[in-house]
């Protein structure tokens, strides 16, 4: 197992890589924000020679918008790894099902070069989600044991606990591994 973290505007652009292997960075939300760290906290991913992603934190409604928002902004880099975080807004509201797939495949066909993946948790894995469409792959948190998710689907990143941040571990041998099916999903 890999490790690795995901960080946003509430974390350092400094933060820690030691014995990381990847970060997801958050970019945008809706179609109105974006993470003010997003270029120092992407550069600190690259030098440290991480695999990197980024997220956008999916809001219902206009998804085409959202998704042109998001590539818009998201760099632009073959083999990084995009992702939707779909939860729970600040106002109680969740983007559905068919929203969440129609955002995933707009940004696979706006980033043909890139894997899409769907972040949740595991209370929208069995209890919201009614598609089990989550693009090229599922990154799900599940406060447990790393790499312990209790779901039975197959997952590639696994969010494990998020004191004091955000911690997460990915099933591939290596971090070569992992750079290879970014570059092929």
């Amino acid at each position: 197992m890999l490790r690795g973290i995901d960080v946003s505007a509430y974390q350092p652009s400094t933060y820690d890589t030691d014995g990381l292997s990847f970060v997801f960075i958050k970019a945008t939300e809706g179609r109105s924000y974006v993470n003010p760290k997003l270029s120092a906290q992407t550069k600190r991913a690259r030098e440290a020679d991480l695999v990197v992603g980024f997220y956008h934190f999916l809001w219902p409604g206009n998804l085409t918008a959202q998704a042109e928002y998001f590539v818009k902004h998201a760099p632009e880099k073959a083999g990084d790894i995009l992702a939707v975080d779909w939860e729970t807004t600040s106002d109680g509201t969740h983007a559905t099902n068919a929203q969440k797939d129609l955002f995933i495949r707009k940004v696979k066909d706006l980033r043909p070069n890139n894997p899409v993946i769907l972040y949740c948790n595991r209370n929208y894995w069995l209890n919201v989600d009614t598609t089990s469409y989550a693009g090229d792959a599922l990154w799900i948190a599940d406060y447990v044991s790393a790499g312990m998710p209790r779901i039975q689907a197959r997952w590639r990143f696994h969010q494990y606990t998020d004191d004091p941040l955000d911690r997460n571990v990915a099933d591939f041998k290596s971090k070569a591994a992992l750079r290879e099916w970014a570059r092929k999903a």
